[in-house]
């Protein structure tokens, strides 16, 4: 599975139209995912005290060939990220959950994720 932070009104839309693609997608040519172990500190540098945030759980295997997915770092660290170079099909999603984020930045994680 991978994990990627989204904002409802992103998610709203996918919902409308039947597939995932986040901002960065057009932008960058690829939508940042995480894998589990990777989320606390995504939100943390990036989303940290913001709201309306869903976690969205993607099975890398239903992705397709419209979807390719890659590991790699693009910012020249060391850490692999998933990248998904197109657009997620929403039967790729197996699970959304509101994200919620505890006071000292800890991931309260929904049940079941």
């Amino acid at each position: 599975m991978i994990y990627r932070l989204a904002e409802l009104h992103d998610w709203s839309a996918a919902q409308r139209q039947g597939f995932f693609a986040s901002p960065d997608l057009a932008a960058e040519g690829f939508i940042h995912f995480s894998e589990r172990h990777q989320v606390e500190g995504v939100a943390r540098r990036y989303y940290s005290g913001r709201a309306n945030l869903i976690l969205l759980v993607v099975d890398e295997t239903r992705l397709g060939p419209a979807a390719p997915l890659k590991r790699e770092n693009t910012t020249g660290g060391t850490e692999l990220f998933p990248h998904v170079y197109g657009a997620v099909s929403l039967d790729a999603v197996v699970q959304s959950a509101p994200f919620l984020q505890n006071a000292d930045g800890t991931i309260h994680w929904a049940e079941g994720v």
